[in-house]
């Protein structure tokens, strides 16, 4: 067992089992408190929520709770090992929740035995919350349950492993594209993985100016075209009337490449094939597309981003999913819609070209400094000024879009 095996085991076992637990808000130490708590004074919220159900957000936690969800069916990078698998990385979640945005999130992990189980599941439960956050559920399946419940809820329902890492992507995306100085409009894309979130990037990067005719997709049977006939929907929408076949046809004079798949998928020789001053994000984890050491070692004009926090250029959904939720809690968004996400991709893109504070640096004792440019496209996750500009942008966008039930942004402490 090498130490760091040890080291999480121990973590997660230490002092008591398990990330989170719960705790009170309210006193509890008379015997007035138990009777304001519970029996008989807890009739008096029951009745007003019964006549106005908008009053649980008065009288209860709802307002700042998030249920984060899964089935286990795409965990990590390990894939489909169940339910109760999934329980330590959805505890990994609600602890980041309550870390950076105060958010007091709940794990569940839910046993079905085909979608439409899992969606009535979550629908029947999701009152109770005042955000889902869905996770670890493969492609195809996680857009069917995200969209249904998206309809069927009166509260954000947001996929992180395709929203999250698009919104992250997108980010530093634009700044990379900038520091390179191409456009996004004109710069040809390579996306290996043709998976939830490989397609959630790509959609969101068109929004954000993208054509999608410049836009290779790859699959574990190559290039995405025009010519295929064993297409599912999604991966449809990026079939592109081309010749190209492989990952070496697709990448000769690309300027971006986006890794979403597996290790060690790219060549030394096939990042040599790319376009000047290209940017490369191998987000898969633990070990990227191709080492940040290979890739430096082959071209000294790239720009490397990966999914891990030992290298710059951190890609990490974690920077905008905490934030996200706080924004839309605290206006009451009833989804979190394109605007909102858009707001996130530009909040934290410009939150990067700011100095940064003191307080970030001693967060990271072996980085002496963090300025704009090709080793520094994203924030660090350590970074106070994350909640404020990303929460607020988001909850301004949800107003903007009409969204909100609560039309006045909180004043968030940066």
């Amino acid at each position: 067992m090498t130490d760091f095996r040890q080291k999480a085991l121990d973590y997660h076992e230490f002092p008591v089992p398990g990330k989170t637990a719960v705790a009170l808000t309210t006193a509890a130490e008379t015997s007035m408190d138990l009777a304001l708590a519970y029996s008989p004074g807890v009739a008096e919220p029951v009745r007003e929520i019964a006549a106005n159900p908008a009053d649980a957000y008065r009288y209860t936690n709802k307002g700042n709770t998030v249920a984060v969800i899964s089935n286990g069916t795409a965990i990590l990078g390990l894939g489909n090992l169940g339910p109760l698998a999934s329980k330590p990385v959805m505890e990994g979640k609600a602890l980041l929740f309550k870390r950076f945005a105060n958010i007091d999130a709940t794990d569940i992990q839910v046993k079905h035995r085909t979608n439409e189980d899992f969606i009535n599941t979550v629908e029947a439960i999701a009152d109770t919350f005042g955000g889902i956050n869905l996770e670890d559920i493969k492609a195809p399946e996680c857009f069917e349950i995200e969209r249904e419940l998206i309809d069927r809820c009166a509260i954000p329902v947001f996929h992180d492993d395709q929203h999250g890492t698009a919104i992250v992507t997108a980010a530093g995306m634009i700044n990379a594209l900038e520091i390179q100085g191409k456009n996004i409009a004109e710069a040809v894309f390579v996306c290996l993985g043709a998976g939830a979130a490989a397609i959630a990037c790509m959609s969101l990067l068109v929004k954000c100016g993208a054509q999608r005719e410049n836009i290779y997709m790859l699959d574990r049977k190559g290039v995405i075209h025009s010519g295929r006939d064993d297409l599912n929907q999604y991966k449809a929408l990026f079939a592109t009337p081309t010749d190209k076949r492989t990952l070496r046809d697709a990448i000769a004079g690309a300027d971006v490449f986006l890794g979403l798949s597996g290790a060690n998928l790219l060549a030394a020789e096939e990042l040599a094939l790319m376009a000047d001053n290209p940017v490369i994000f191998a987000c898969s984890n633990p070990d990227p597309e191709i080492s940040p050491a290979l890739a430096h070692a082959t071209r000294s004009d790239l720009i490397m981003g990966t999914g891990r926090s030992d290298y710059p250029n951190q890609v990490n959904n974690v920077l905008c999913f905490p934030f996200i939720f706080r924004g839309a809690l605290d206006v009451r968004a009833s989804e979190i819609n394109d605007e909102m996400k858009l707001a996130a991709v530009y909040a934290l893109a410009e939150l990067a070209k700011e100095a940064v504070p003191a307080s970030v640096l001693a967060a990271y004792p072996n980085i002496t400094e963090l300025t704009f440019g090709k080793n520094y496209v994203l924030p660090k996750p350590m970074d106070p000024r994350l909640l404020a500009r990303v929460a607020k942008a988001v909850a301004m966008a949800a107003i903007k879009s009409g969204v909100a039930e609560i039309n006045t942004v909180p004043e968030y402490q940066e």
